[in-house]
């Protein structure tokens, strides 16, 4: 295929591909409150006030490191495009996803174009990456979800927000592509891009991660039997390493302990059973493509295409009909599996059509398989709604109120107000957007007890000694899609309303002494009174909370300069500590006057606690770079000062080969 075909098929399928999506580059909100994208807006919109890198984020879970909410591509990527275009987060989140998303569709093209060196096998996989969700033959629960029959990547992306997995998942083909080159060929240049473009899928998205870790090492095993050379092992190491080492300043250990642990909130653990049934599996599939594939290198392609279906495949529908359960949420991989599927069905049909009494049969093979897709064509652009008066929406309403008259409070929001909240609003929640890289393990037990328990008392309390001022309460009436958050919202009746809607959603008044999340404290009480026992550990939590809120203490003035700095205002007498209802983290330092001083944390909540001498104290504490992200810069510092040499020694050869 000559240079010209190539970039004309390049540019038409780009040009089809947007135009299958094109609503989604003027889209700024949906009429889909309940999507998950908020959260990725919201985060944003604080990130692009708070350039280049702000350490800490103290607008959710009570305060947690920045960095441990998400991996930073798409929230960096929108905050960006935000600040470089002057549009608004949401906005800047449908173009970056968007691009991805058309971007992917060539990436699929131009991964089966190296494979199997068919143009129109190519085209075949990038027409069905666009249109079809094969895992709908196998999956009638996700058939039936995708109302306009849109293929499932696009369903996940616009229905729940699901735009950095689909990112991800768009940018593994081009991953897949280049190191297809990178183990082939001795040169230097596509080595770096595969591990940028490794590194890329992993700073989007943990679930994209997950299939690059699954396809990579299958790909790697082909290449290799084809070839048996050390080199192809070798080079795959060498990606391995980049790779890691670009995404080190923010994948440190904290961050994957922190992840692992959240995602047990989330997603059902692996059982022993499965993943002994995996790795059979996959021993098996190395015995087998050893007889067929070894030194054979033209069998590479369709092996690695019949691992991937089998591998995903066991991954996926393994837990939909026989109960395994390898890690994860295994149905989150659908879109990597539709991926497998089409490039090996894509095979397939190229290798079928080599034999000419074969290609009217597979012709009509294909028209049938491509036949599901009637439905999405009828009306591709309906999975992009608009919102047309965002203003009346929900969410909106009620952040609006809450930024209008609960400034410097600490409130707890639920359902789509707790998803869109901070997307408009620079207030603390209690909790969070997305429920990720919470640093104060302590609090899934309080939120459990919070939203779902019966009884008054157990939930003011834990408000009480979570700091929070407010709660955002919408009833079984209320205009919100997750109205069902709170199990018992008539519970808070009796407590001050501040807000009442008239349609279901009433904002509660907390009970404390002074508002904010400072407070002077007998530490010695707070050392006595033990780790909580559980969400019904009334005893321990009133026995804190009437220390924390105990009458005819001082003030304590609380003001953030930024996200990683905040002053305390506050006069302590004898035997009085201060007690900041912020989440403990090593890298905060307390200072006065040029005066380093000791910053503990509070044994019951997990929060900051200074013991200063008597007196009138402005101290100031300040979020320090950790220790390992600094490691971790280093060597991404390193990583990218190595693929930069790579990709100029691959120039400069290119350069002497034209002038010879």
């Amino acid at each position: 295929m000559n240079r010209k075909h190539l970039w004309l098929d390049s540019v038409l399928v780009l040009t089809l591909a947007a135009i299958l999506v094109a609503p989604l580059f003027r889209l700024e909100y949906m009429q889909n409150w309940g999507s998950i994208e908020s959260t990725f807006i919201s985060d944003a919109r604080m990130l692009s006030e708070n350039l280049p890198h702000p350490g800490w984020q103290p607008h959710w879970y009570t305060g947690t490191r920045f960095d441990y909410i998400y991996p930073p591509a798409l929230r960096y990527g929108t905050a960006l495009i935000s600040k470089a275009g002057g549009i608004s987060t949401a906005r800047a989140y449908h173009l970056y996803v968007g691009l991805f998303y058309v971007g992917g569709i060539l990436a699929v093209f131009w991964l089966m174009l190296l494979g199997s060196g068919s143009r129109w096998g190519a085209w075949l996989a990038a027409v069905a990456t666009g249109l079809l969700s094969p895992c709908f033959l196998f999956l009638q629960q996700l058939r039936w979800d995708s109302d306009f029959g849109a293929p499932q990547r696009l369903h996940v992306l616009m229905q729940y927000g699901e735009g950095p997995h689909i990112s991800a998942l768009c940018v593994l083909p081009a991953a897949l592509a280049a190191i297809w080159i990178a183990l082939r060929d001795r040169k230097p240049g596509p080595l770096a891009l595969a591990s940028l473009l490794c590194a890329l899928v992993v700073s989007n998205n943990f679930y994209g991660a997950t299939a690059l870790a699954l396809l990579v090492p299958l790909l790697v095993w082909s290449v290799w039997l084809g070839e048996r050379t050390w080199m192809i092992p070798a080079r795959a190491v060498a990606l391995a390493v980049l790779a890691y080492g670009m995404c080190a300043f923010w994948l440190t250990p904290g961050y994957l302990g922190i992840t692992l642990a959240n995602l047990r909130l989330v997603a059902e653990p692996g059982d022993q059973r499965s993943v002994v049934i995996f790795v059979v599996a996959l021993v098996l599939f190395g015995i087998v493509s050893f007889v067929l594939g070894n030194r054979r290198p033209e069998r590479a392609w369709p092996l690695f295409c019949a691992g991937a279906v089998s591998i995903l495949s066991l991954y996926v529908l393994g837990h939909s009909y026989f109960g395994l359960q390898v890690a994860g949420n295994t149905l989150r991989l659908a879109p990597e599996l539709d991926l497998a599927i089409v490039l090996a069905f894509s095979t397939a049909v190229t290798a079928a059509c080599a034999q000419p009494r074969w290609r009217i049969g597979v012709a009509v093979v294909v028209l049938v398989a491509f036949f599901p897709a009637k439905k999405y064509l009828k009306q591709p652009w309906k999975p992009f709604p608009k919102e047309t008066n965002v203003e009346k929406a929900y969410p909106r309403q009620i952040a609006r109120w809450a930024e209008a008259n609960l400034t410097g409070a600490r409130v707890l929001p639920a359902g789509e107000v707790r998803f869109w909240f901070n997307t408009w609003a620079n207030i603390a929640q209690t909790d969070g957007g997305s429920q990720q890289g919470m640093l104060n393990q302590l609090l899934p037990t309080a939120f459990w007890q919070i939203l779902t328990g019966e009884g008054q008392e157990p939930a003011v309390l834990w408000l009480q000694a979570l700091g929070t001022d407010a709660v955002i309460v919408p009833d079984g009436k209320s205009r919100d899609s997750y109205r069902g958050d709170f199990k018992f919202p008539g519970k808070f009746k009796g407590l001050p309303p501040l807000f009442d809607d008239g349609q279901g959603t009433v904002i509660y008044k907390i009970p404390r002494t002074y508002p904010g999340i400072g407070r002077i404290v007998d530490a010695t009480v707070l050392d006595a009174t033990g780790v909580i026992g559980g969400g019904l550990d009334t005893t321990r939590l009133r026995k804190l909370v009437d220390e924390t809120e105990k009458p005819g203490r001082s003030p304590v003035s609380v003001t953030w300069s930024n996200f990683d700095t905040v002053r305390l205002q506050a006069a302590t007498g004898q035997g009085e500590s201060i007690l900041l209802q912020e989440t403990w983290d090593p890298a905060w330092l307390a200072e006065e006057n040029g005066v380093r001083l000791p910053l503990r944390r509070d044994p019951v909540m997990g929060f900051m606690l200074l013991s200063p001498p008597p007196g009138q104290h402005s101290i100031q504490l300040r979020f320090e770079t950790p220790g390992e992200n600094r490691v971790g810069q280093l060597l991404s510092l390193l990583a990218f000062l190595a693929a930069a040499w790579l990709g100029w020694k691959a120039w400069t050869g290119k350069r002497l080969r034209q002038g010879e």
